[in-house]
């Protein structure tokens, strides 16, 4: 689904030099899986995570999402693009004065659908992340597992193949975050929606992703399937990660 190939990015520093932040990132996500990219801070996840949701482009090297090279797309492909991929953000980044409903119903009136269908898709969406009787509610009266499964049902409105996760568990306790992984896990069972989860959390990984990047510097390390870099564990920062005991 997703084919990364040679990918490089560099952002110009104060001197105006070139400060490398991913350097011949290559990597290959399957339709269905749950991709996961982890590193520490600094390691360049995110910026990989905003090339794949075509936020940015890269210095060099090409992103083909579904056999389109990102960079060759127009405005209208882009646009069309955008609703093929949800984004689950670490802080939520819901809006504050609108419903639990008008928050998942956003981007579908974005999207120009109509009323009857705005409303029983949202019905729908609540009802699979176990929010129905939070409709009316405000986002200042959720907890914080509740505000991410809003986010999340609002990143699958449009019907999206693609969920990109930028460390949706990281504000949450333990208990919290295993729910809304267990959420993940059974949206991507029950609707085939390929995921790719940036984390910093060994947990995350071994929890729900068949298959797994590790970032160091920049400089992908390692990639493969998560049993696989469990079992041989050839780098470093692969050790750091895996080979501690879960918590």
């Amino acid at each position: 689904m997703i084919e990364i190939s040679h990918v490089c990015k560099s952002f110009p520093d104060q001197k105006q030099q070139d400060l490398h932040v991913l350097r011949d990132i290559s990597l290959t996500v399957e339709q269905g899986d749950i991709y996961g990219i982890i590193g520490l801070s600094g390691a360049g996840k995110s910026t990989l995570l905003r090339l794949i949701g075509l936020l940015d482009t890269p210095t060099s090297g090409t992103i083909t999402v579904n056999g389109k090279n990102l960079a060759s797309l127009n405005a209208r492909e882009k646009i069309d693009y955008y609703r093929t991929i949800g984004t689950v953000f670490q802080g939520y980044n819901l809006l504050m004065q609108r419903t639990v409903a008008d928050n998942v119903a956003f981007p579908l009136k974005l999207s120009k659908w109509e009323k009857s269908k705005i409303d029983s898709r949202v019905k729908e969406l609540l009802e699979l992340v176990s929010l129905s009787d939070k409709a009316s509610a405000y986002p200042a009266q959720l907890s914080g597992g509740q505000k991410q499964r809003v986010a999340i049902a609002r990143a699958l409105a449009t019907h999206p193949q693609l969920l990109l996760c930028d460390e949706p568990t990281s504000a949450l306790d333990s208990l919290t975050t295993q729910s809304i992984l267990d959420l993940l896990s059974d949206i991507n069972r029950r609707l085939g929606v390929t995921i790719v989860i940036i984390t910093h959390e060994i947990g995350v990984v071994r929890k729900i992703c068949n298959k797994v990047a590790v970032l160091e510097g920049g400089h992908l390390v390692d990639n493969g399937l998560v049993s696989d870099i469990i079992a041989h564990q050839n780098h470093e920062i692969t050790r750091k990660f895996f080979g501690k005991e879960e918590v």
